[in-house]
């Protein structure tokens, strides 16, 4: 049996009804996002984690915490799998965003993302989940799953950064919905063991892969 990785993103909140970027804002759970969260967690506790690590911002690690609960193994928090620091945009939805920083904005859609202030680059935050995703599998056994609970933006960035994909790929790959996940199966023979993207965006369990290419 391979290694395993689930990239969760946390359940809903309200300032994702509202279309407000969160980024390290503290934001908890509404109603709906607690419910996905215990839905979800009933599922992939059938995966049998032999771990479970999270950002530790509330929304992530309320999420995180549903599945401990179910699968009885301990939720550790660790920052670097904060989200993507948005800086003064944080709070505002997208239209506030251009209203407030017109230029700003116009530079970030065009791929200079150092004119908002205090923000953190995809590229940055990418590299940030990469390490730290790197350095929790190190001790994750032969046979073992962990589970990685975070949000939309680093989750994308992350996972690309984590696999070596070039930067000028990674808006191809589609957000993360609420409580949905992503799985990175370790493949190859012992001697070249390498990591590859199996799922993306599921909210159903990863079901053995048939095939002649592998």
């Amino acid at each position: 049996m391979s290694r395993q990785v689930i990239v969760w993103r946390h359940g809903r909140t309200e300032w994702n009804v509202a279309g407000r970027v969160q980024g390290q804002t503290d934001t908890p759970l509404d109603e709906v996002g607690v419910q996905q969260a215990e839905a979800a967690a009933l599922r992939l506790a059938a995966l049998q984690p032999h771990r479970i690590v999270c950002s530790d911002l509330q929304r992530a690690r309320h999420t995180a915490e549903a599945l401990g609960r179910v699968a009885g193994v301990e939720v550790e928090p660790d920052e670097r799998f904060r989200e993507m620091n948005f800086g003064a945009r944080e709070g505002l939805t997208w239209h506030e965003s251009f209203e407030k920083f017109p230029v700003a904005m116009r530079a970030w859609i065009d791929g200079d993302e150092t004119q908002i202030p205090d923000t953190e680059t995809h590229l940055e935050a990418g590299e940030r989940f990469a390490a730290a995703l790197h350095e929790e599998l190190e001790s994750l056994p032969a046979d073992g799953t962990l589970v990685v609970v975070a949000h939309g933006a680093v989750i994308r960035t992350g996972v690309c950064s984590f696999l070596g994909f070039p930067q000028s790929t990674w808006r191809t790959f589609g957000a993360l919905s609420n409580c949905s996940w992503s799985v990175l199966t370790e493949s190859g023979p012992p001697q070249h063991r390498y990591w590859r993207l199996t799922e993306w965006n599921a909210g159903t369990l990863p079901e053995p892969v048939m095939t002649d290419d592998d």
